[in-house]
């Protein structure tokens, strides 16, 4: 019996070291973790359940016959993150380059399958080459395979990407159809096609960094949601992540002790709004004096910055935060704002989470690039999914809140909960001085008369007491007591119960 025994201990060892000493040790001179080493970082201590450690590829073509490592290039499991379960598969780039076989996704297929059964999220660790070419066919099955897992897991558990080595070509669509995609700067990237395809067929010279490096996609294209310096703060803050979102669609968000009282009155607030109306602020402020703690865990901080987006808690319960950003092109929305902030509220209405909106926005940013690049539809889905979204929506507007963008910054009219304002909001179709100038048009050379008229509208328009006669607006607040009244709505809105109409599934305006 203890021969059997000896045998099992040095099978698990032969799986447990991947492609051998020399290959981990190549991982390591690239700053890279391993396989398992980041399964370790990311789960509790002792927590991990491998499944199918022994399992290899099937393929007799090109030679692979003779070359089978049991694992067969991924690691896949489960484990808890501070005692919350979740389930994981993270690529092992010291097999065969982390490329993906028939047998690689079909490991991947089944934590997939166990964590929509049990209701638990998905966290993919991605460091592969590819589709493994010896294969062919059945490889590109695999992928489609994994496709068809994310698209059936989406919305009934959280699913993270973490990109820490290469994903490119076809594998880069897993990720994309993920909820969140953390990378990891200098070490990964994605792309759909490499850079000497790229200059072949564009004449195009660009590196793989710039083509699709951590930067690219945090910034520039808005793939990524955040980018983190190496391995393990990357795997650290996911855990941060996890800590914030339910483990499935049938939960309600997480909560933790918290020492905030619920009703602290921060009186710096009340000076927060320059007496310029064309002088920013800083949204972040807000957001954190009002939250539990300061603690504001922000989603794509360096992707369309003139919107903020994040997890928060009130009273120890997540909240999803959306935020106009007046530091960055006034508060605009346009374009990439729009589809970031949709997306935020989709996930939040998918998992439960309640959804507060700080409010400061002149517009929708104008000019033929935003138009030519389709705003109009890119604005419908922002409007869109606070339409749509069921969860309890806050919304508290700060200072500007003109035209369209007011009305599809989660105002009363697409079911906003509760809609307040301080008594420095401004809620009109547009500024005074531009208003003024449309309506009194055949005076535009008396400059004393416009001034005039300009301080008349102002006084009847550019408060928030009009919406608030109307309804629109459930009340005018002293900034300081914004959180209380924000915790106050929540408690209110615990039990909420609002269901749309039946339907095979919506078509959002992509």
């Amino acid at each position: 019996m203890q021969d059997i025994l000896d045998k099992l201990e040095e099978r698990r060892e032969s799986a447990r070291s991947g492609g051998g000493v020399d290959r981990i040790a190549a991982q390591h001179a690239k700053g890279k973790l391993t396989a398992r080493e980041r399964i370790e970082i990311l789960v509790d201590a002792g927590s991990f359940e491998e499944y199918d450690m022994f399992k290899e590829h099937r393929s007799i073509d090109f030679g692979m016959e003779s070359q089978k490592i049991a694992g067969d290039g991924v690691v896949i499991g489960s484990g808890t993150v501070n005692g919350r379960l979740i389930f994981v598969y993270s690529q092992d780039f010291t097999v065969f380059g982390g490329s993906l076989s028939e047998t690689h996704a079909e490991k991947i297929c089944k934590i997939m399958e166990m964590a929509m059964k049990t209701g638990a999220p998905v966290i993919g660790i991605n460091d592969s080459g590819g589709a493994r070419i010896q294969e062919g066919v059945a490889a590109l099955a695999g992928y489609a395979e994994v496709f068809q897992q994310n698209v059936l897991a989406s919305g009934v558990v959280p699913q993270i990407s973490l990109i820490m080595g290469p994903c490119a070509g076809g594998a880069v669509y897993s990720p994309a159809m993920t909820d969140f995609i953390f990378m990891v700067k200098d070490s990964s990237y994605m792309f759909v096609t490499g850079p000497d395809v790229v200059k072949t067929v564009t004449n195009e010279v660009v590196t793989q960094e710039e083509l699709g490096g951590a930067t690219a996609h945090t910034v520039k294209s808005g793939v990524a949601d955040n980018a983190y310096d190496n391995d393990l703060e990357a795997i650290k803050q996911t855990r941060r992540l996890i800590d914030f979102i339910p483990l499935s669609n049938k939960e309600k968000p997480p909560t933790r002790q918290v020492f905030d009282q619920h009703n602290r009155q921060e009186m710096s607030l009340d000076t927060l709004i320059p007496t310029n109306p064309n002088q920013p602020y800083d949204m972040h402020e807000l957001i954190r004096k009002t939250v539990d703690e300061g603690d504001f865990f922000e989603i794509q901080p360096t992707f369309a910055k003139n919107i903020i987006t994040g997890f928060a808690r009130m009273e120890g319960s997540t909240v999803g935060i959306v935020g106009n950003q007046p530091m960055v092109l006034a508060g605009c929305l346009d374009i990439d704002s729009s589809r970031k902030a949709a997306r935020f509220v989709r996930f939040c209405d998918c998992f439960n989470i309640p959804i507060i909106t700080f409010v400061d926005v002149p517009g929708f940013l104008p000019g033929t690039a935003q138009e030519y690049g389709g705003v109009i539809k890119h604005g419908a889905k922002l409007l869109y999914a606070y339409g749509e979204a069921t969860v309890p929506k806050i919304t508290v507007i700060t200072r500007k809140a003109y035209g369209g963008a007011y009305d599809v910054m989660a105002s009363k009219h697409l079911r906003g909960d509760l809609n307040f304002a301080w008594p420095t909001a401004e809620i009109a179709v547009m500024g005074a001085e531009g208003a003024v100038k449309i309506i009194f048009r055949n005076e535009a050379k008396d400059e004393e008369k416009l001034a005039e008229k300009t301080t008349e509208y102002s006084e009847k328009f550019a408060n928030p007491f009009v919406a608030a006669r109307r309804g629109y607006i459930d009340d005018v607040i002293m900034p300081h007591a914004t959180r209380r009244r924000i915790t106050r709505g929540l408690r209110m809105l615990k039990n909420k119960d609002v269901q749309n109409p039946w339907k095979k599934h919506d078509n959002i305006p992509l």
